[in-house]
């Protein structure tokens, strides 16, 4: 297709993973419908956990300039994991990691039912980080739950999420086909208060 955009790998394996309720599924969803816009072929898979009540959520998007690929990311072959929950960045690393790897972490924890118990423990954040940057090439972190509140709802913490992975530059993703993707979909209102939340992503980056 002419124009389209290059990829630095091809296929690019990108993760989004968080816990139920976070917005998971619809970050996704937003990069995905991106990507697609772009020309590029885009393929997404998912996992639950016990989402309801908190569990882990997964999408895999594999990102070719040529053709759709199946849905799961191999093991060990992940280029960028967007985490909306620290200690998901750690599950997800676990498995699909390896030293080319980059990472992009909100650092605003969730709790389990078994922390909140007192039955398990949670790591500190700065535990955490230095776990993140022992395993991949390159790490953001980034309270993109606070950035949402300064909205008026922490749900747009994967808004501010999609933007901010807009910044890295890792994949063409810009502003003007976030706004044709969410405005298909969304009132204006809330078009224009995602708009924000994305541009309040991109800002945590450059900063």
């Amino acid at each position: 297709m002419t124009g389209q955009p290059k990829l630095p790998k091809d296929p690019y394996n990108l993760i989004i993973t968080g816990v139920g309720g976070q917005g998971n599924v619809l970050a996704s969803r937003m990069v995905g419908d991106m990507l697609a816009r772009m020309g590029l072929f885009v393929t997404i898979g998912e996992t639950f956990g016990a989402s309801q009540r908190g569990g882990s959520v997964m999408s895999h998007l594999r990102v070719s300039t040529q053709s759709s690929l199946s849905p799961q990311i191999p093991k060990g072959r992940a280029h960028m994991v967007v985490a909306l929950e620290p200690t998901e960045a750690i599950r997800v690393l676990n498995t699909y990691g390896n030293p080319e790897v980059k990472v992009l972490c909100n650092t605003r924890p969730i709790h389990s039912i078994g922390v909140i118990c007192g039955e398990q423990n949670y790591p500190s954040l700065e535990a955490m980080k230095d776990w993140i940057d022992e395993l991949t090439a390159q790490s953001w972190f980034l309270d993109t739950t606070a950035a949402a509140i300064k909205l008026g709802n922490p749900i747009l913490g994967n808004t501010v999420c999609v933007g901010a992975l807009a910044a890295t530059g890792e994949l063409p993703l810009n502003r003007d086909v976030f706004r044709a993707v969410v405005s298909e979909k969304m009132s204006a209102e809330k078009v224009a208060l995602n708009l924000s939340a994305y541009d309040m992503g991109g800002s945590l980056v450059r900063n």
